[in-house]
C-alpha cells in the first residue's frame, strides 16, 4: 500500500484550518490565510509534506459550503487528489455539535478521510459539477431568485391592503392583470383614499414590482439563450415538449442535475431529489417510514411541485391518477402530489438521458416489477408510456 498525506480542511472566510499527517500517524494541525498566496503556500506545505514521505500521494478533503469549488479546482490542478464532502452526511455526535471549533471540525473531516483511505470506509463525498454547469445555474438559480422576490413584493401588496381594508372593485379585474395593476397605481396616487403612509409603501412596492418584472424577462431571455446552446439545447427541447413543463423548469432539472447520466436508476435519482421516504427501524419495528427526506436541491423540489400541479390541472390523465392517491388517503393530499412529483422527476430524467449529447443507446429501463416503459425509451408503446408511479400505479402521458 502506498503513503498517503491524508489532510482534512476546515474552510473559512479568512482562514483554513488543516489536520494532516502521513497514513496512519497522529494528526498535526496547520492554519493558512485563505486567499491566493495562502492557499499557493498550504500547496507548497503538503508537497513539502509528500516529498519528505517519499514520493506519498496527496489526499485532501472539505466540505461542501459557500466557498463553492474553487479550492478543489485549485488543488486539482496542482495534482492533488481532492474530495468535496456533504456536511449532511458526516456524523457527528451531539456533544460535537454543541463543542465546534475549527480544530475539531478538521479532526473529523481528516478521521472520515482517513477511515476511507486506510479503512475502505464509505466517503460522504458530492459530485463536483464542471465549471461550465456551475456558470450555467448561477443563471438559471439568478431566475428563480428574481421571480421568488417578485411574488415576496406581491404578498407585501396584498397584506398592505389587507391592513388597510382596501378590497378592490369589480372592474378592477383579475388579480394582478393590466386592470388590477391600474387600479393599484390609482391608490398609491395622493388623490386616493389611502393614508399618505400606506401611499408612499403602495408606490414603492409598485416600482420594485415593475423592476422585478423587467428583471424576470431579461433573465428569461438569458435562460432561453443557454437552452439553445449545443450542451443543452436537445435535452432542454426534448423536457419542454413534456405537458406541464416549460423551458425554465427544464433548465432548473438539467442545470440542478448536471450530468443526469451520473445515475444509475431512478432510486438513485429519487433520493437525490429528496423524494424518497425516512425510515426509523429497529429489529421489533420493520417498515417505519416517515417524511420525505427533503435533501438535494429545493429549487427542483419546487419546480417539480409546480409543474406536477400544471399536469393535475391541464391533464385528465394525469388527474385521475392524482385523485385515485387522494382516494387511499384523504387526509393526506400532499402524499399524491409528492407521488406524481417523483413520477414526473424520473420521466423527465428519462428523457433527459435519452438526449443527452453523445448517448448511442436507450435511456435506462425501470425494474420489470413496474411493467412499463419509460418516457423515450426503446420498447415504449406508440402513445409515450411514462414510467409507473410507486405502488404499481399505472400512468399514460397525455399528448
Amino acid at each position: 500500500m502506498g503513503k498517503y498525506i491524508i489532510t482534512g480542511c476546515d474552510l473559512s472566510d479568512r482562514s483554513m484550518m488543516l489536520q494532516w499527517a502521513c497514513d496512519a500517524e497522529a494528526p498535526r494541525k496547520r492554519a493558512f490565510a485563505n486567499d491566493e498566496s495562502g492557499r499557493a503556500r498550504m500547496m507548497e506545505f503538503l508537497r513539502g509534506r509528500a516529498k519528505a514521505a517519499g514520493g506519498a500521494t496527496i489526499v485532501f478533503a472539505y466540505e461542501a459550503g459557500p466557498h463553492g469549488f474553487g479550492l478543489h479546482d485549485a488543488a486539482t490542478d496542482q495534482g492533488i487528489v481532492c474530495h468535496v464532502l456533504a456536511p449532511s452526511k458526516m456524523a457527528r455526535s451531539p456533544k460535537a455539535r454543541r463543542t465546534k471549533t475549527d480544530e475539531k471540525d478538521a479532526l473529523a473531516i481528516f478521521e472520515t478521510l482517513r477511515g476511507h483511505l486506510l479503512a475502505g470506509n464509505a466517503l460522504p463525498s458530492v459530485w463536483v459539477p464542471d465549471p461550465q454547469t456551475r456558470e450555467d445555474r448561477e443563471v438559471v438559480r439568478a431566475r428563480l431568485d428574481a421571480g421568488a422576490k417578485q411574488r415576496r413584493v406581491q404578498t407585501q401588496i396584498r397584506m398592505l391592503l389587507k391592513r388597510s381594508e382596501t378590497r378592490a372593485p369589480q372592474g378592477a379585474g383579475k388579480a394582478w392583470s393590466a386592470k388590477h395593476r391600474a387600479w393599484l397605481r390609482g391608490l398609491s396616487a395622493p388623490s386616493s383614499a389611502l393614508g399618505p403612509g400606506a401611499r408612499t409603501a403602495l408606490g414603492s412596492l409598485l416600482r420594485q414590482f415593475d423592476w422585478l418584472e423587467g428583471e424576470c424577462a431579461a433573465l428569461d431571455r438569458a435562460v432561453a439563450d443557454l437552452a439553445r446552446q449545443e450542451r443543452w439545447r436537445a435535452q432542454a427541447e426534448a423536457l419542454d415538449a413534456e405537458k406541464g413543463v416549460g423551458l425554465l423548469t427544464a433548465m432548473i432539472f438539467l442545470t440542478e442535475l448536471g450530468d443526469v447520466r451520473r445515475f444509475s436508476n431512478r432510486r438513485q435519482l429519487a433520493s437525490y431529489l429528496g423524494l424518497v421516504p425516512s425510515s426509523d427501524e429497529t429489529g421489533e419495528r420493520a417498515d417505519c417510514k416517515g417524511h420525505i427526506t427533503r435533501h438535494g436541491s429545493p429549487r427542483l423540489r419546487w419546480a417539480l411541485c409546480q409543474a406536477a400541479w400544471t399536469r393535475v390541472r391541464t391533464d385528465p390523465r394525469e388527474r385521475a391518477a392524482y385523485e385515485r392517491l387522494v382516494a387511499k388517503r384523504p387526509k393526506k393530499k400532499k402524499i399524491a402530489i409528492v407521488a406524481r412529483m417523483r413520477c414526473l422527476g424520473i420521466g423527465l430524467w428519462h428523457c433527459a438521458v435519452a438526449a443527452a449529447p453523445g448517448t448511442s443507446v436507450a435511456a435506462p429501463l425501470p425494474s420489470p416489477r413496474w411493467g412499463e416503459a419509460p418516457v423515450g425509451a426503446a420498447g415504449a408503446s406508440a402513445e409515450g408510456e411514462s414510467p409507473a408511479p410507486p405502488r404499481g400505479e399505472r400512468r399514460r402521458r397525455a399528448v
